[in-house]
């Protein structure tokens, strides 16, 4: 049987490992010429890994550097993990370990914080110490029992704000300064460059990519400044008696204040034509449902895991966010690969923390995953614990670190990367 290798891609090989990676996504195999080209001239090829047997490629791994927002509106540096197949072929080898280990290994050294994913199915990362951080719920709303007057004007009269419609030129340029408002305040909220907002807007996409122009709407406040952006497609449905019964699918919707959120949720509504609306990927607590009359018109139809974490750095990464209430805890942390392993001194303020490496005993224990599944304050430690994956060592700590982790809206990561 001929080794595998499992090295850095280089451009002769890109077109394999592309190969590679549709055959994994279950996508037409060979990539034309055109996709080649254009997605080598934005990858970092030092960070797209394959594993190849006999020179063909049958497993694919890239990372890229992102930043991740925490509690309180602090950015750490992480390592986003994407592109990862193994080929049908060559599954239950380890391919994917080895790839991750090596990528892990570089993310530390290179002073990533946590590296993070989305992960396709469950049951996969956690064992390279990935926790889920945070959900994603998606609602779908019928538009007729909204409660809405069809009438009525949108932004409504005393509002002080505009909805224009633009193109997507206006949107690359609002967009980008928008989007780092939303993630100064929205924990969970990772970083877009340039190339996210080209590819959103049909800039530099691909034929097979079956890309689509939507509709893109900004709201803008009294004063003119746009604190809102709304991204949808439609379809085309009548119904037999000759009646509208179209679809709207939300691809992206920022907005960094409650009236902006409000106007562009009932603008959408108030579009002819359109009976059901598909949110797109929202957090639990989204203002959303609230914002209408009946607030049973929006049902949920996905709620699920999204973004998951891997902390590299336990000190930095406590340090970086801030806690609800005050609190003083020794947290011992388990972690195979060692990156994170160790008893750790927390000492947490609404204001910000100290955390170090102590000899005292600990309070808590806990493995990897789920210290990046508290990390960002969407799970509760008295679930862990109860669950068994939270080791109380000293009596009414798992209630004491509760509150202390908890934040007060949930974390949203709203892209797919």
């Amino acid at each position: 049987m001929n080794a595998l290798d499992i090295r850095p891609v280089t451009p002769s090989e890109f077109p394999d490992w592309l190969r590679a990676l549709n055959t994994g996504f279950l996508r037409p195999p060979t990539p034309p010429e055109e996709e080649v080209s254009g997605r080598l001239a934005y990858m970092d090829l030092s960070r797209t890994r394959g594993a190849f047997d006999a020179g063909r490629c049958v497993a694919t791994f890239r990372s890229f550097a992102q930043e991740l927002t925490v509690v309180g509106g602090a950015t750490v540096p992480t390592d986003a993990v994407t592109n990862v197949t193994v080929s049908p072929t060559h599954r239950r080898r380890g391919l994917l370990t080895r790839l991750m280990a090596d990528d892990l290994a570089e993310a530390k050294e290179g002073g990533d914080v946590a590296a993070t994913l989305i992960a396709a199915e469950y049951p996969i990362y956690g064992r390279y110490g990935f926790g889920p951080a945070a959900g994603a719920t998606v609602w779908e709303i019928d538009v007729h029992r909204t409660g809405l007057d069809p009438h009525r004007r949108v932004p409504a009269d005393g509002d002080g704000g505009r909805i224009d419609l633009v193109d997507g030129a206006e949107i690359r340029k609002l967009g980008p300064a928008l989007h780092d408002r939303l993630r100064a305040r929205q924990h969970g909220a990772v970083s877009r460059d340039g190339r996210w907002w080209d590819k959103s807007t049909g800039e530099g996409v691909f034929a097979q990519d079956h890309w689509t122009e939507p509709f893109y709407a900004v709201y803008r406040g009294a004063d003119g400044t746009v604190d809102g952006m709304l991204v949808y497609r439609a379809d085309d449905n009548w119904g037999d008696a000759k009646q509208p019964l179209n679809g709207a699918k939300v691809r992206d919707m920022i907005a960094v204040t409650p009236a902006a959120e409000r106007a562009l949720w009932h603008f959408l509504c108030s579009v002819d034509w359109i009976s059901t609306i598909r949110t797109g990927i929202r957090p639990a607590d989204d203002l959303l449902p609230l914002l209408l009359p009946d607030p049973r018109a929006a049902r949920v139809v996905t709620q699920a895991d999204f973004l998951w974490v891997r902390v590299l750095d336990v000190v930095r990464a406590l340090e970086a966010r801030t806690y609800a209430v005050p609190g003083s805890l020794v947290l011992e942390i388990r972690d195979a690969a060692g990156y994170a392993a160790g008893r750790f001194h927390l000492d947490a303020t609404p204001d910000g923390a100290t955390c170090a490496p102590t000899t005292r005993s600990a309070d808590l224990a806990l493995d990897v995953r789920e210290l990046g599944t508290l990390w960002l304050g969407d799970e509760s430690v008295l679930r862990l614990a109860a669950l068994g994956r939270v080791d109380e060592l000293t009596p009414g700590a798992a209630a004491k670190a509760d509150p202390v982790f908890r934040a007060a809206r949930r974390a949203w990561c709203p892209d797919v990367f």
